[in-house]
């Protein structure tokens, strides 16, 4: 395993922004690292990359245990942390050199020219970091994570501030990496992790509430929602009778008027809903049963209803 986490705590004070969690990722596995803010995503991601330290338990990466040899850790992980520190004077290709040279990069101007190219960065790669928007700083972020080649990615927010053509094109590249790397990202779009990642972990309260695929996540869902559209409008009394059927447990009216039902994983509606119709005379001219969202999954696992 690339990534090794084993019973780590982190307290401050009397409280535990990370409370003894366990996980390892593969190489070769993208890994969505999600949770609610002050969840202790960050705080995980800084002691795997040897900021901060845990109070208990270790951190393993690439078979370095990151607490007793951080700075060998560090050669094997490319870090963009949430709030990216650049130096802002600096010219890209310059700054870029810089982070080489400190890695101790062979053929400099070559893999500078190569990351260039990679993130997107060719028509800024002149400019001052200070002149830049705030995605092309992303983006030089990220060039100096990856200037090293390294064999794990640790991104923290990494498509902040891009605009839809740029987060198309850095979800591409993180897929791309994670053919030969081991990525671990957070975010806060679900629609990014459903079309990037291998895996989710969703922490909560500084605790692991769900470690899986998106696709098994989501069919654990505990809530089934249907999507329902009558030819008629209901009236009040057969809206409060439609949504006194067995099983369902709330009745929503969408602003596009179509009806949103839902009731627990146990129950399918689809039937009694069929027969509601006949039984009061309407014409039901829509019934999908719908997927669990991961967002809906995420808002389940978090207590954010």
């Amino acid at each position: 395993m690339s990534v090794i986490v084993e019973s780590i705590t982190k307290t401050y004070g009397t409280q535990n922004a990370v409370d003894n969690i366990n996980f390892t990722v593969g190489e070769g596995e993208i890994v969505g690292f999600l949770g609610p803010n002050g969840a202790g995503k960050t705080t995980t991601m800084k002691i795997l990359t040897g900021f901060i330290p845990q109070t208990k338990g270790q951190a393993i990466v690439c078979s370095i245990n990151v607490a007793e040899k951080p700075i060998e850790a560090r050669k094997t992980i490319g870090y963009l942390p949430e709030h990216n520190p650049l130096y802002l004077d600096m010219y890209v290709k310059e700054y870029l050199t810089f982070v080489a040279k400190v890695h101790k990069v062979e053929a400099i101007k070559k893999r500078i020219a190569e990351i260039v190219e990679l993130t997107g960065l060719q028509i800024e790669q002149h400019k001052k970091i200070g002149q830049l928007s705030k995605g092309y700083r992303q983006r030089v972020g990220l060039a100096s994570a990856l200037i090293h080649n390294p064999k794990v990615l640790i991104l923290d927010e990494p498509t902040t501030g891009l605009d839809p053509n740029q987060l198309t094109e850095i979800r591409q590249l993180i897929k791309n990496l994670g053919k030969n790397k081991t990525v671990i990202f957070s975010t806060h779009i679900m629609q990014e992790v459903e079309a990037v990642c291998d895996r989710v972990i969703i922490i909560n309260k500084g605790k692991i509430v769900a470690d899986d695929t998106v696709d098994t996540l989501q069919n654990k869902g505990s809530k089934n929602i249907y999507a329902l559209e009558f030819l008629q409008a209901l009236n009040s009394a057969a809206f409060t009778k439609l949504s006194q059927l067995p099983g369902l447990e709330k009745l929503k009216t969408k602003t596009n008027g179509l009806l949103e039902c839902f009731s627990n994983s146990k129950t399918d509606l689809r039937a009694a809903i069929f027969n509601f119709a006949v039984e009061n005379k309407l014409t039901l001219i829509g019934l999908t049963k719908q997927e669990n969202s991961l967002e809906d999954i995420f808002k389940q696992l978090t207590n954010h209803n």
